[in-house]
């Protein structure tokens, strides 16, 4: 399916820019490296950004990632490959993704997880992050980017 007009985020310089310093902006606050590309990749899973679906493993990959894990990630719940941490990240990345999918969008108990695995400042820079992914997503969503069509030598900051 051919997308409905070039990148946006392309198009309008300012708001690369902006979108650029967000991501730049969450990799400072303590997270591993590792778990925002994970975080990334489900975010994009859920709201079905097929241009960050099909980069967001290439670049896990490239940081050593695992295939095993690549592939569990929108399982992983049930997957053995991940740390607590990571899976705590994963579910407060779910939960801040789907807002509107219950009463209690962020409910205490998948915070609290988080909280228990991440200090203050990393808490900040996830929510960040997967406010940044989110952004990105819906922007790709709209204007139905296709797989593949990031440049060959597009280095974002990270791996949104």
């Amino acid at each position: 399916m051919p997308a409905r007009i070039n990148n946006i985020a392309m198009m309008v310089p300012e708001a690369l820019q902006a979108l650029m310093a967000l991501g730049a902006a969450s990799e400072k606050g303590g997270m591993p490296q590792r778990t925002l590309g994970l975080v990334h990749l489900r975010a994009s899973q859920i709201n079905g950004c097929s241009l960050c679906v099909d980069m967001h493993p290439r670049y896990l990959r490239q940081a050593g990632e695992s295939d095993e894990r690549l592939f569990a990630v929108a399982a992983w719940r049930e997957a053995p490959y991940f740390t607590d941490a990571e899976r705590a990240a994963l579910a407060l990345t779910e939960a801040v993704t789907r807002l509107s999918d219950r009463p209690d969008p962020v409910p205490d108990v998948i915070w609290d997880e988080a909280a228990r695995h991440y200090d203050e400042r990393a808490l900040a820079a996830l929510v960040i992050a997967i406010a940044a992914v989110n952004a990105w997503n819906r922007l790709n969503v709209a204007t139905r980017q296709p797989a593949g069509s990031v440049p060959a030598n597009w280095q974002p900051a990270t791996a949104h």
